[in-house]
């Protein structure tokens, strides 16, 4: 419980950052293609490190990927690579760049086949969030069956940097899976 007299779920406690986030964004439902990217990149570069590095780099990001612009993104060319890479604001894993790349571009091909990302994204809930019941963090599972098919599925359209953990943190984030904790004043 903060200063508010506000019960969150635990792994937010103690940063403004983290809180604000957990208040205003995650495990909200978000149906738009643009922010589906954006979290889509972030996660991308977060694969092995915490979020909160990544939410304190967020704004950096922002700017070094035209404003999460997948369109943009993915018609980067070396130049544009090796500017990222040269880029001391966000994470400068080669990989992780490259696979930013790779993946605007799987995510366009995407949107081709099924109209919208997030029609296809959506569309393992049949459009709806899963409702989970967990009344500690330790019960709030890294992976799923489900982040396991999308993950599965996700490489076989060219997806880098989409691991089951990434995607479930995918989920959370974007609100095709809430899992804050039954306790907590966003679940009320």
């Amino acid at each position: 419980m903060d200063i508010s007299g506000k019960k969150r779920c635990g792994w937010c406690t103690g940063s403004e950052l983290y809180e604000k986030y957990h208040d205003e964004e995650w495990g909200r439902p978000v149906y738009d293609d643009d922010t589906l990217f954006e979290f889509l990149l972030l996660e991308t570069f977060q694969a092995g490190l915490s979020w909160i590095t990544i939410l304190k780099k967020r704004e950096n990001f922002r700017k070094a990927f035209d404003d999460f612009d997948y369109k943009k993104v993915a018609a980067y060319d070396d130049d544009k690579i090796a500017e990222l890479l040269n880029d001391a604001g966000i994470i400068r894993n080669k990989l992780k760049v490259y696979g930013a790349v790779t993946n605007a571009q799987a995510f366009i091909k995407v949107q081709e086949e099924f109209g919208s990302f997030s029609k296809y994204f959506w569309g393992f809930t049949n459009g709806k969030p899963v409702v989970n019941n967990f009344t500690s963090l330790k019960e709030v599972p890294a992976t799923t069956p489900l982040s396991d098919t999308i993950s599965k599925d996700m490489k076989k359209r060219g997806f880098k940097f989409v691991g089951s953990t990434v995607i479930y943190a995918h989920m959370q984030a974007t609100g095709m899976v809430n899992d804050h904790v039954m306790d907590c004043w966003i679940r009320q």
